[in-house]
């Protein structure tokens, strides 16, 4: 079972028991095929950018197959990334013209996802960037794609946040508005300590979005939502990236919630070149090891420009599935131990496995993947070993060959 978390203000106990999600990076980056971030690492500007919104037409889009692919994946919620730091937005916002409505595409593809994943029995979360590389009205700093644009910093004396911000929570009243029930709420993110030089703005924090308001605001449309921490207040959880943490996650030394967002790769949206693609051995590694520490994974898929999930990461989403529809119930629901993990976790023994402090409590013992028995001891019974066992050690004798899963995992009923 979960270790006990303190109070937070949404409703966190389906977020502590599902454990899996699938993260969704999509947008008009996609045509370009070289991570989200490219606008800004190539420092291209609104003009040249905009070939990729004029041809964003993405035909094959079926989200009844993405949701298809996360439920069968054993994913529980889904993020899709309403706008990113480009400003492009996936929805019909009134607020703006810079969406996919206005696109090749026509239509408004939050609608869509959001049924089809409820359909297939998945939770609703949405990310939203704080970040506009596109509003007229947010200051270049350092991580704008024009920051180098000397003529373009000129126009930051004339460039007004509280603006932006009126926008940036339009728009968010839009989205926990028009869509129903939403989940979850990933706002990516504050960089205050970030400081410029000259005409280049400094980082943006929580006073610049009106964090506190906004908020409130948010806790006012969608009651019990779980929100993340990136607005540099303190909320439900916490999301270190593309990292397992080495041990639980604390704030002043107390167990806080966390969810560790991961890629296959080294990208989140699509980059048609990228090689450095995680085994599905890794990616089941790293999901059991951050359940273990009482984390939760959000695993991310970068759809291409036509609206497809690409066969990398659906190799990956099956192979999952096959490992989570035989050993599920070692995910959902589950979190640290009191008990001390054997050394080297993922490396399959020779002969035995011995557990230290569960001597008198195990009543049972089965390989999960097939319900097979697993014979156990206890230390001081007689053995084949060349010393004496520890009196508080139950010993597993194991089969000698692994079982033909990606991690097995061993299921012991207590008495």
């Amino acid at each position: 079972m979960s270790a006990p978390f303190p109070e937070t203000p949404g409703d966190t106990e389906w977020f502590v028991h599902d454990r899996f999600g699938m993260f969704i990076h999509w947008g008009i980056y996609a045509a370009a095929a070289r991570n989200e971030w490219v606008k800004s690492i190539e420092e291209i500007n609104d003009q040249d950018y905009q070939k990729y919104f004029d041809r964003f037409d993405p035909d094959l889009y079926d989200p009844k197959q993405w949701a298809r692919l996360a439920r069968q994946a054993g994913m529980k919620y889904f993020v899709i990334t309403t706008k990113h730091h480009d400003g492009f937005c996936l929805w019909d916002s009134e607020l703006t013209d810079y969406k996919a409505t206005n696109t090749p595409c026509g239509q408004d593809l939050i609608a869509p996802m959001v049924e089809a994943f409820r359909s297939e029995g998945l939770k609703v979360g949405f990310y939203h960037s704080l970040i506009d590389w596109h509003h007229p009205q947010f200051p270049i700093d350092a991580a704008h794609p024009q920051h180098n644009d000397q003529e373009m910093l000129k126009s930051n004396k004339d460039r007004d946040m509280a603006q932006y911000a009126e926008y940036l929570h339009g728009q968010v009243r839009e989205l926990l508005t028009n869509y129903g029930k939403i989940d979850m709420l990933f706002f990516d993110y504050s960089y205050s300590s970030q400081k410029g030089e000259g005409l280049l703005a400094d980082g943006k924090g929580k006073d610049d979005w009106q964090a506190e308001k906004l908020i409130e605001m948010v806790r006012d449309l969608q009651p019990g939502i779980v929100v993340n921490d990136r607005t540099e207040i303190p909320q439900d959880y916490k999301t270190p990236e593309q990292v397992q943490p080495d041990e639980p996650v604390t704030v002043d030394g107390k167990p806080v919630l966390w969810e560790a967002n991961q890629t296959f790769s080294g990208s989140w949206g699509y980059n048609r070149d990228e090689c450095t693609w995680k085994s599905p051995e890794m990616l089941v590694q790293m999901l059991v090891d951050g359940v273990s520490k009482g984390g939760n994974m959000l695993l991310n898929v970068g759809p291409n420009g036509r609206g497809e999930i690409g066969p990398r990461a659906v190799e990956r989403l099956e192979a999952m599935g096959q490992w989570m529809r035989l050993h599920n119930r070692s995910i959902y629901g589950c979190g640290p131990s009191d008990f001390s993990a054997p050394p080297d976790l993922f490396a399959w023994p020779f002969g035995c496995v011995r557990l230290t402090g569960l001597a008198g409590k195990v009543k049972y013992a089965q390989l999960l993947n097939d319900a097979s028995e697993i014979r156990f001891r206890e230390g001081g019974e007689v053995g084949y070993h060349l010393a004496p066992e520890s009196s508080d050690t139950v010993i597993l004798e194991l089969p000698t060959v692994k079982p033909p899963v990606i991690v097995p995992v061993i299921e012991l009923f207590l008495k």
